[in-house]
């Protein structure tokens, strides 16, 4: 983890008060922390900082729950993989979804964060418009690799051909891009470990109808948002499920309760103002459809629709 994070970070298990983390028992290389303890001044609650990974959760020790866990698998790994970068790859399969995303990204500002990075497309993508990105994941698979990409600036996987049969594949990140602008660390959506402001540019791309409570996410991101000076490109397929979110919780997708009717309306909404829960408001500078893919094998692809918002204030 980059030393420069240090006076940002807060811990997340006193939200929604701010506290500091100190740092002790610091490895250093460069201005990289490879090992040592963050530790909450209030709660004494300690985050460790594990092969350059911070592990930045309300209970850093505990395991993945739930269907967490097939995010660090590595087959789900490589397929996301694939997803973030195929065009990159020259694949002939791939479409133009994170290429359109950073194209709805401002320019400027000193710091950009990324939700729900996974392997960390946009959060690259966002390094080369302003001076440090940070993409944070609940997966330590995700932000492994996504460091790896970062330091390496290349990877190799393997995805299905078909039954038995693996197709290879390397993932070259351009040269000319800011890789060592970028960091990466573990930690909840809903929980954000930085503090009031941290950012100009923030993101939240596929997430909002995978978290337990969809209106506190929106929250969470407005509240690490510059209050004026600041953009924020938000996207999703509004794929809700109870598998991941009760049904009181969801923003759209219902027929009645205060977010009845479909997601993007209501979500566009709170963006503006509405109930004042979000503030200060946004204005909506564009939105549009991004179609993006998931591969399984050759000849087997999920496609998902997700309508995005780009804002600014």
């Amino acid at each position: 983890m980059k030393r420069v994070l240090l006076p940002l970070l807060i811990c997340p298990a006193c939200l929604p008060k701010e506290h500091p983390l100190d740092l002790s028992g610091a490895g250093e290389r460069d201005e990289d922390i490879v090992s040592g303890t963050l530790s909450c001044r209030r709660c004494r609650r300690r985050y460790p900082i594990r092969e350059g990974v911070a592990l930045l959760l309300p209970d850093p020790e505990e395991g993945p729950s739930g269907g967490q866990w097939k995010y660090e698998e590595a087959a789900t790994v490589n397929s996301y993989l694939w997803s973030h970068f195929a065009d990159l790859m020259g694949d002939l399969d791939a479409g133009t979804a994170y290429g359109d995303w950073a194209g709805c990204l401002a320019t400027g500002g000193e710091r950009a964060f990324d939700a729900g990075c996974a392997v960390g497309r946009l959060t690259f993508e966002m390094a080369q418009r302003c001076e440090i990105a940070v993409g944070c994941d609940l997966s330590v698979a995700f932000v492994r690799t996504a460091r790896r990409l970062a330091a390496e600036g290349r990877i190799d996987f393997t995805l299905p051909l078909e039954g038995n049969l693996q197709e290879e594949f390397r993932v070259e990140l351009p040269g000319h891009w800011r890789t060592d602008r970028t960091e990466f660390v573990v930690a909840d959506a809903l929980r954000i470990p930085f503090a009031r402001g941290s950012f100009a540019q923030t993101a939240s791309l596929n997430l909002v109808d995978r978290v337990r409570h969809p209106l506190a996410h929106l929250y969470e991101v407005n509240r690490v948002a510059l209050a004026t000076g600041a953009s924020f490109l938000f996207s999703d397929p509004f794929s809700w499920s109870t598998a991941n979110t009760p049904e009181e919780a969801w923003l759209g997708g219902t027929a009645g309760g205060p977010y009845a009717g479909r997601g993007i309306d209501n979500v566009r909404a709170l963006l503006e103002g509405r109930d004042g829960i979000i503030t200060p408001p946004w204005h909506i500078d564009r939105q549009g459809s991004v179609d993006w893919k998931l591969r399984s094998h050759h000849n087997h692809f999920e496609l998902v629709r997700s309508r995005f918002l780009a804002v600014s204030r």
